[in-house]
């Protein structure tokens, strides 16, 4: 059975394809227009204006096509999202925004002292793996999936530890706390062992966990978050059972696959990641040592 009976507002998201509309352009007069209202503002440059975009396109490819659709039905998919969601658009959106945007809004006096706490690299780590994997015990995962409120809530609470998270990472404001070269690398590879043992869990079940996406009840009422209910209704002579009318595989296979693609877009996130942590450091080390020889042929020069 086909996805497209669940129709298009179902499948494409048009008032949350809005909403990303409405949040670039207030962006992008910011960052221009509205420019001189910030303090120490700078013009835009060509990769902040790729990463910014490059990472709303992916925001609504994630959470408003139908492939946000297809996680309602499939734990793989649900698992690709997570996974690009909170591993790979934080960081996008990071370094995309301006450092005087970012100083706007993490040095008021309120948000302050919050920000310095959660953004912690040991608190960040622990609150972001942790809040991750309780969300994946069952019983508060199906009691989440079919609840609109805490489905949105629990949604807003893990990006902002994502980004919490990564801000140590990649944040590029002045006189922000960064991680050095080895910090960094020693937090990637503890941030990938956190998140491993919700992932094990998920892969070496020998039973589907999650009722959302084998029970029929369980997952008709899960559906109902991204499904008008007049659709729905609609669709209840068609003889909707399940999601194993919309998939060959299944439910335990398909958990498992989620739990494999999850990990392998993390280790993709963070391999990249360490690939620009070492790039950067041999740079600074060749710099340094090209300095240095520049010395030394002065002075013997002289």
């Amino acid at each position: 059975m086909s996805i497209e009976i669940f129709g298009f507002q179902a499948l494409w998201s048009p008032y949350f394809l809005i909403s990303m509309i409405v949040l670039t352009v207030l962006f992008f007069l910011l960052a221009t227009k509205w420019r001189h209202r910030f303090k120490d503002s700078e013009p835009l440059t060509k990769k902040q204006i790729v990463l910014f975009l490059t990472a709303m396109v992916i925001t609504y490819i994630v959470k408003g096509s139908p492939i946000d659709l297809l996680a309602h039905i499939m734990f793989s998919v649900h698992m690709i999202q997570m996974g690009i969601f909170y591993l790979l658009i934080p960081p996008l959106f990071i370094v995309a925004v301006p450092s005087y945007m970012w100083k706007a809004v993490i040095r008021n006096r309120f948000v302050r002292p919050f920000f310095r706490f959660f953004t912690m690299p040991i608190i960040a780590l622990i609150l972001f793996n942790g809040v991750f994997s309780f969300y994946h015990i069952p019983l508060i995962f199906d009691t989440i999936k079919v609840d609109e409120v805490l489905h949105a809530g629990y949604t807003a609470l893990l990006l902002s530890l994502a980004f919490f998270m990564w801000w140590p990472l990649v944040n590029q404001v002045e006189d922000e706390y960064r991680l050095s070269g080895l910090k960094k690398i020693g937090y990637i590879f503890a941030d990938g062992i956190l998140l491993t043992p919700a992932c094990a869990l998920i892969i070496f079940a020998d039973a589907p966990m999650y009722e959302t996406f084998y029970n029929g009840g369980a997952w008709l009422e899960a559906m109902a978050l991204c499904v008008p209910a007049g659709t729905l209704q609609s669709l209840a002579s068609l003889g909707l059972t399940g999601p194993e009318l919309f998939s060959n595989m299944p439910p335990l296979d398909d958990q498992q696959t989620g739990g494999v693609v999850m990990k392998i877009i993390q280790e993709i996130v963070y391999g990249v990641v360490l690939a620009q942590v070492f790039f950067d450091w041999y740079r600074r080390e060749k710099d340094e040592g090209d300095l240095l020889n520049a010395s030394y042929y002065k002075t013997e020069q002289v």
